[in-house]
Order: structure tokens, then C-alpha cells, then sequence
């Protein structure tokens, strides 16, 4: 990895630095009294209009409800009795999760515009956490594929260049962290909404393990579907991923377990075993994707890692994505009525129409056949400390096209192949930035654990953001 990356002008470099701050350098001001919670949720508040004009990526910004929250933390601090190390933490949600009096529209005119009548169990930890949450962030239509445009909120731009997509569905939030609109955010991840977009924009996101966080409501794309920090530091994710974690009785399917505790402590990639995965079950990596990626592998293996090529376990992993991918499209777009199915997202619908079509016997097979790859996808991971792999097989491309012009592709699943099948196999996976094209676009780097070892992540991905600053924002 090359990190004498030459100085450029990042998506945050004109912000305010209040708005530059790590939840660690918050709290550390909040404590002394250096500064004041409602200070830094105003310039927060300031940056995210901004931000909304140049890129899109928000759908609510709510000054008056930030500013009150930021006042309650400020007493909090003063008092020397914050709720957590987060109090105070300007916070955004992505439009697809529960916020308490404000509309949640999922990127879709076809939902309702009354506002919600409690938090979803995220929101109401983060809450208890005491974050300033400032607004809501951009998705596509019912968060259904990997970039971020649609027909309610129109086309969120990438900070690094607003020709390109900053990708999706939590399009919004990464822009929103890439340039300082906020320290945590919300996002969701079906088939790498957070690792998309984080890869795109140059910031860290992790999918954590599934159950990990409680979903609910249940997505309607079912088990595939996690929720997630996204932020510009390791550290950021870990603080939030703390404040959301935990079992809720509303989310029968987080099952009764607890998860392993997230002791998040740095771990050296000295000696660890990693598993190199440099090739996707669908697509091909773009060739400065894949110099990036060799230069991290090589980097570790300088480090000390024993590094191992691997190849993903046997499995149409591509076929059986599409189909829980489309019948939940489906099932989300059979309370619509006609008029409303009329309206959606094209692409949108087309998944719908698939969906439709498939019997509740291919749905069988393939939830077994997801179980079988899940198996051994347990089995790989136990030989290996963590797996390596490209964030993403290629950088950002043109904004509202759900394929590279040109490519030849049809669905964005089809570029995703580093992304989906970890969602099929509910392992953590974060990104962290690794590189730069030579058109100073970001690339990532994506680290995957076991189930459960959420920490063991964190703590890899800390090793290399402390080797390798300068690709961190």
C-alpha cells in the first residue's frame, strides 16, 4: 500500500473544524468545558445545508430538534453525568429507520407522510446514548439497490466529484460523514448499502453481524438485511455500534443470544492469519481496484500476516442473492396499489415483476442453499483470523445509472460481488479506505470475521488506519 498519497482537497477540508472533530475529541471537550454540545450541533446543522445543496444527501435536516437535544447534553456535561462517551455526538439517520415524530418515506411517494410513533430500537439506543441526531439522509426507492437516486428525493452526488454516485442505499449517510455533515451515522446494508457507499466516498462503514443490532420493523428483505454505523474513524464506528448493540424483544429474529462482547481493543496484524479473496463471484475488478488491493496484501504480508489465497465456497451465491433479493422487493411492493406500482423506480419494478414470478418452492431452495453456503462460509472463517478483499470491484462511477455506462452489465448486483454474499453469510465486514485512483477517487479495503466477532473487526481495521492515515478522512 502506498500511503505518500499527494496532498488533495478532500470532501471536508473547507468545513468548519468543529465539524472535523472524533466523538473522542468531542467528549474530551465536552468534559473540560472547551466546548459546548449546542456549539458543535449548530455548525453540524450549518455544514449538513450546505452539504444538502452541493450533493443532496438528506431529506430532513431538523435545526429547532438538534439544537434542543444539544441543550439537554450540554446540562448533562455540565453536571459532570453524561448518558454515555457518545452524549452530545451529532448523529444522522438514514430515511429508511424509525425516527419518533418525524416521517419516515423510504425514499418512495407511494409511503405515507404522518410521522412515526416511536423510535426504532437503533434510534431509541442512540437516544439513550444522548446523540443530537440533525437530520434524516437520502436512500433510493425502499433502499432496493446500491446507488442513490430515486423518485422521491432525486440524485445524491459523490463530494469527491458530483458526477459520480456516491453509491447506496445509504448513499446519504456517507456523503453526510465524508464531509462532516455529522460524526455517526445510521445506515442499512441488504447487499452492501454501507460498504458501498463507504468504499465510494473514502469512509468506514460496517455491516455488523446480523443480530448484532435489532431490526425493526423487519426489513422486507428479511435476514439479509443489517444495520450499521458509518462514520470517518474506526473508533467513531465502534463507539456507535456499542450504543445500538443488544437484544430487543421487538426483533424475534435477532433470537434470544447475546452477542460476544465488543471489547474493541487495537489488534496487530502481525502474525494474523488472513484469508485473500481477490475474486468475485460476479464481474470484474477494475484494474486500479485490484493494484490497490495488492498493494494492501502485500503490505501485510511485510507487516507479518501470514496471507493465504482463498477462493469463496462452491455456491450459485449470485442466483441465490437475486432471488430473496427480488421476492422481498416483491412483498415490499404488494401493499401498493396499482396506481402506486405504476410510479416506482423502473428498475424497482422490474425487480418487483421477477420477483412476482418466482414459486414458493425456488424460495425454498434458495434459503437452503443459502444455509449450505452460510455453513461454509463458518467453516472458512475458522481456519483465518479475518478475510481480505476489494470493497468494492470497481470506484465510483456516473450518478443515476445503476451500471457503469458502457459495461454491459444490468443490475448493480452484477458489480457487487465483493458485497452480497457476505450478507448471505451474516459475517462482519467493514471498510476502511486503502487507496486513490488516479483520479483521486477513494478505494476500500474490506476486512470480514466470523459471526459474532464484531470486535476482532474493529480491532484490525484500528491496526490499519494507525499504518496507513492519509487515505482516512
Amino acid at each position: 500500500m502506498n500511503d505518500g498519497v499527494t496532498a488533495q482537497a478532500t470532501p471536508i477540508s473547507d468545513a468548519d473544524p468543529l465539524c472535523r472533530l472524533s466523538s473522542a475529541s468531542l467528549r474530551e471537550s465536552y468534559a473540560t468545558g472547551r466546548l459546548s454540545p449546542v456549539e458543535v450541533a449548530a455548525a453540524a446543522v450549518d455544514r449538513a445545508e450546505v452539504v444538502q445543496v452541493r450533493f443532496n444527501a438528506f431529506t430532513r435536516i431538523d435545526r429547532a430538534a438538534a439544537l434542543a437535544a444539544a441543550r439537554q447534553s450540554e446540562a448533562r456535561w455540565l453536571k459532570g453525568a453524561p448518558l454515555s462517551p457518545i452524549d452530545g455526538v451529532t448523529t444522522t439517520i438514514k430515511d429508511i429507520v424509525w425516527v419518533d415524530g418525524w416521517p419516515i418515506r423510504y425514499g418512495s411517494p407511494s409511503t405515507p407522510t404522518s410521522p412515526c410513533e416511536a423510535d426504532a430500537p437503533a434510534v431509541a439506543r442512540l437516544r439513550a446514548a444522548g446523540v443530537t441526531i440533525i437530520g434524516l439522509t437520502t436512500t433510493p426507492e425502499f433502499g432496493w439497490k446500491a446507488l442513490t437516486d430515486g423518485p422521491l428525493s432525486g440524485i445524491t452526488r459523490n463530494p469527491w466529484n458530483p458526477d459520480l454516485t456516491p453509491g447506496g442505499s445509504s448513499g446519504g449517510a456517507a456523503v453526510a460523514a465524508a464531509t462532516g455533515a455529522g460524526v455517526l451515522h445510521l445506515g442499512t446494508d441488504g447487499g452492501g448499502s454501507i460498504r458501498i457507499p463507504s468504499s465510494f466516498t473514502g469512509i468506514v462503514g460496517l455491516k455488523p453481524s446480523y443480530g448484532r443490532v435489532p431490526a425493526y420493523p423487519a426489513s422486507a428483505f428479511g435476514t439479509v438485511a443489517h444495520i450499521g454505523p458509518m462514520t470517518r474513524r474506526v473508533d467513531d464506528a465502534a463507539s456507535m455500534l456499542a450504543a445500538m448493540s443488544g437484544v430487543d424483544p421487538k426483533d424475534w429474529l435477532q433470537g434470544p443470544a447475546r452477542m460476544p462482547s465488543l471489547d474493541t481493543t487495537p489488534r496487530s496484524l502481525e502474525g494474523a492469519r488472513i484469508g485473500v479473496w481477490s475474486t468475485p463471484p460476479c464481474g470484474i475488478v477494475d484494474p486500479e481496484v485490484a493494484a490497490a488491493f495488492g498493494g494492501v496484501v502485500e503490505s501485510l504480508s511485510r507487516a507479518g500476516a501470514n496471507v493465504t489465497p482463498i477462493d469463496l465456497p462452491d455456491g450459485d451465491v449470485l442466483d441465490i442473492f437475486n432471488v430473496l433479493w427480488f421476492t422481498g422487493a416483491a412483498s415490499r411492493a404488494a401493499a401498493l396499489t396499482a396506481t402506486q406500482k405504476s410510479a416506482l423506480d423502473p428498475g424497482l419494478a422490474e425487480i418487483v415483476a421477477q420477483g412476482e414470478a418466482f414459486s414458493a418452492v425456488r424460495y425454498v431452495q434458495a434459503m437452503a442453499a443459502r444455509a449450505a453456503f452460510g455453513l461454509a462460509m463458518d467453516a472458512l472463517l475458522a481456519r483465518f483470523d479475518i478475510v481480505v478483499s476489494p470493497a468494492t470491484a470497481i470506484p465510483a462511477f456516473e450518478a443515476a445509472h445503476e451500471v457503469p455506462p458502457g459495461s454491459g452489465l444490468t443490475r448493480w448486483i452484477e458489480w457487487a460481488g465483493f458485497s452480497f454474499p457476505i450478507n448471505l453469510s451474516q459475517q462482519p465486514a467493514a471498510i476502511v479506505p486503502c487507496g486513490r485512483t488516479a483520479a483521486g477517487l477513494p478505494i476500500g479495503l474490506q476486512i470480514i470475521g466470523p459471526r459474532g466477532e464484531d470486535e476482532r473487526v474493529l480491532g484490525y481495521a484500528r491496526d490499519v488506519e494507525t499504518r496507513f492515515p492519509a487515505f482516512f478522512l
